[in-house]
């Protein structure tokens, strides 16, 4: 019976030990699987690994080559900013010499613009009439014609500090301006002077000559009211009116771009008197005025310029300020009026002081001229 029991209870080990490795091989079959699955996902997670790492690599590379380029076209750009802001300043700086230029020319034209300025002023004359006188008559066809001779008198700007002296004789200035510097006396002290020769600005003469239509009219101002044809109408019509001072009208003229016109009578006079009014009244939709005047042609002959120097007359400069202009005048004129100085007979004198200037004309008679 014990038998029995030990043998059935050895039997019941076994049957344990047994299951017991049948558990543990499927535990360990299990626990490899575990394994392999888990060494495969990791050998797939070192591939994603090691593909990550290249693409970093990769994308770390490409950085450093836009940064490389960024840095190669930042120094491009600035390089082309500094290129520019230098041709920029260089483009200012000329700008600058050509406006300098530029007004330094618009100087120079404005002074011989003056230098060449002609300001003629015609004097009034009074006339007597004492007669009539009978003249062949002209051909009324033929224009009055005139010439007209302009002389431009020699001119000098003197400055403040410096003196005009005219001599009666040319060997006292020729003297004179042989001389450096003449020592003046004034009162208690002396005035250093030095003589100059002076060279006149330019100077002109020309003629013009003038012929003026005795039946020609100009007229201007035309307000556009009306059309071409009907504004010729109009003003013909008008200009023929003798109420108004008009006459017969030979041919009729008129642009409308312009508003001006040409109206050439059949006989003289009719013109000469309307161009001294001025004006005339027109009949177009109302009354208008019209401005008129003289058809003429001018020529400009025999021009010739001239550069003058006075054989009589010098220059004094550097004069400092004594005093009264007319005290300081006083004592030029008496030292150059005396022999021992080298002086002589003066004509006429002027002095002016410092800052003020004036222009002095000249008469031909004191010039000598160059053309």
């Amino acid at each position: 019976m014990w038998n029995l029991c030990c043998k059935n209870q050895s039997q019941c080990n076994l049957f344990f030990l047994i299951s017991s490795c049948f558990v543990f091989k499927t535990k360990v079959e299990k626990a490899d699987d575990v394994k392999a699955r888990l060494v495969l996902e990791k050998l797939e997670e070192d591939d994603v690994k090691t593909k990550a790492k290249q693409e970093m690599m990769a994308c770390i590379t490409k950085q450093e080559e836009y940064q490389k380029e960024f840095i190669e076209s930042l120094k491009a750009v600035k390089e082309k900013i500094l290129g520019l802001g230098k041709r920029r300043q260089d483009l200012l700086d000329k700008l600058k010499r050509y406006q300098a230029q530029l007004e330094a020319k618009k100087a120079e034209s404005t002074k011989l613009k003056q230098k060449f300025k002609i300001y003629v002023q015609i004097p009034d004359t009074e006339v007597k009439f004492t007669g009539h006188i009978v003249e062949e008559r002209e051909d009324d066809s033929q224009p009055i014609r005139g010439v007209f001779a302009i002389s431009q008198r020699p001119t000098v700007i003197l400055q403040g500090g410096q003196a005009l002296i005219t001599f009666e004789e040319e060997k006292v200035a020729s003297q004179i301006l042989k001389i450096a510097t003449c020592s003046v006396s004034c009162d208690n002290s002396r005035l250093d002077v030095k003589p100059k020769r002076i060279m006149m600005d330019p100077s002109v003469k020309f003629e013009v000559h003038l012929d003026v239509s005795r039946k020609g009219l100009c007229v201007s101002n035309v307000p556009p009211s009306m059309p071409e044809e009907r504004m010729k109408d109009r003003l013909e019509m008008s200009f023929s009116r003798p109420s108004r001072g008009g006459g017969e009208v030979k041919s009729m003229q008129y642009n409308k771009n312009t508003g001006t016109g040409q109206i050439t009578f059949l006989h003289p006079g009719v013109a000469e008197s309307l161009a001294l009014r001025g004006k005339y009244c027109v009949d177009l939709d109302s009354e208008v005025n019209v401005q008129v005047g003289p058809i003429y042609k001018y020529q400009l002959r025999k021009f010739q310029t001239f550069c003058g120097s006075s054989m009589r007359t010098i220059l004094l400069d550097d004069i400092k300020d004594m005093g009264d202009e007319e005290d300081v005048q006083d004592y030029l004129e008496i030292h150059f009026q005396k022999p021992s100085n080298y002086g002589g007979e003066i004509e006429c004198i002027k002095y002016i002081s410092r800052g003020k200037a004036l222009q002095a004309v000249f008469c031909e008679d004191m010039v000598e001229m160059d053309n």
